[in-house]
């Protein structure tokens, strides 16, 4: 059973199973746009010891802890059941069966008319240690797409490639490069992480890291084709990293059979244990700039995960050059002078000078 939110010019669906946003539809300027990704294939065809979530494997869904868990694959926040509890037209609100960590975890979506974001935001309540932690946006690129970004201090490359005998990886692992339009290749030559795709039939992953001094983290992708601009939004100071996921013919076993295609995650978080080489230093690189590597829990208090993502028209197919929040007002401008002014939330993200957005009395029903 899925639930539904609307509001003016934007509507969603949400799966309990997974807790995937599972459909996103904008109206924009008369333009309905739908920017997430659907996997090819129905739920028999996946494999019994593959995780749970790739037989649902769609939209957008929490991943703690991200990367291997005894849960499965991103953890039982991916792979596990949310129970809906009472909500509102334009707000939903679901608790996740199970703990993280000793932590109750409560999933947040609300909308707002004529603004075309979806707001989300999750709240760990109690528990103990800490854990790599991201939302896993799956965003639909058949046609390819222009990327931008906020500002990064580099970008690095897992431990060791997603795939070597059973599919395909294009970027060399492990490695580190400043410059993202010429990232390393494992053939020796570079690829630019600014276009989709890098090649035909790969699969590959690689992470930015955020400039400390950056407030809002945002993510730009532009499906020229589609006549589109995707967005993502964060607070950099919280999650302070930004994943790319290409995932593209890269796998020939099932259920992906090479038929896997045009899907670029955008997976914003803390998830230190995926660089491959910053992983490995004492202190690693992220704290000793004082930016979180993992979301640390609190026995006696909550943490919250904020994100926005969302879509327009943009028909001039442009990349993105700025992303700047005045007040409540989000102005997007293109590389060759197209401009939107958009309305926004600006208190959501928290973006002052604390590392996670101000605490609210918690007062569902849970």
């Amino acid at each position: 059973m899925t639930h539904t939110l609307t509001a003016r010019g934007i509507r969603l669906t949400f799966a309990p199973q997974g807790g995937v946003l599972r459909h996103l539809e904008v109206t924009d300027e008369g333009a309905a746009i739908a920017p997430l990704h659907h996997a090819p294939w129905s739920p028999e065809e996946v494999p019994a010891d593959a995780p749970p979530h790739q037989r649902w494997l769609a939209g957008d869904f929490l991943a703690a802890p991200f990367g291997a868990d005894p849960d499965g694959l991103h953890g039982l926040t991916a792979n596990g059941d949310w129970r809906v509890t009472p909500s509102t037209p334009a707000t939903l609100r679901a608790v996740l069966e199970g703990a993280v960590q000793g932590a109750t975890v409560v999933k947040e979506l609300s909308l707002a008319d004529d603004h075309p974001f979806v707001y989300q935001r999750h709240l760990f309540i109690g528990g103990t240690g800490a854990l790599p932690a991201a939302n896993h946006a799956m965003i639909s690129v058949p046609n390819g797409a222009k990327l931008s970004f906020s500002r990064k201090r580099w970008w690095e490359t897992l431990p060791e490639p997603l795939e070597t005998t059973r599919g395909r990886s294009r970027l060399a692992y492990p490695r580190r490069a400043e410059d993202a339009a010429e990232f390393p290749a494992a053939d020796g030559s570079t690829v630019n992480l600014h276009r989709y795709p890098w090649g035909e039939a790969h699969e590959d992953f690689v992470a930015g890291i955020e400039d400390p001094s950056s407030r809002l983290g945002w993510t730009a992708i532009t499906r020229p084709t589609e006549g589109d601009l995707i967005l993502t939004l964060r607070n950099a100071r919280a999650l302070p990293m930004t994943m790319l996921w290409h995932s593209n013919g890269g796998r020939d076993y099932a259920p992906w059979n090479s038929r896997h295609t045009g899907c670029l995650g955008i997976e914003e978080g803390a998830a230190l244990p995926v660089l491959g080489l910053s992983s490995q230093e004492t202190p690693d690189p992220l704290t000793a700039a004082g930016q979180p590597a993992l979301l640390t829990l609190d026995p006696l208090g909550t943490v919250e995960i904020r994100h926005i993502l969302g879509a327009i028209h943009w028909p001039s197919g442009q990349m993105v050059a700025g992303v700047m929040l005045e007040g409540d007002e989000l102005t997007i401008t293109g590389d060759w002078g197209a401009e939107r002014k958009l309305p926004l939330r600006s208190a959501w993200l928290g973006l002052g000078t604390e590392a996670t957005p101000p605490k609210k009395p918690v007062d569902w029903d849970l």
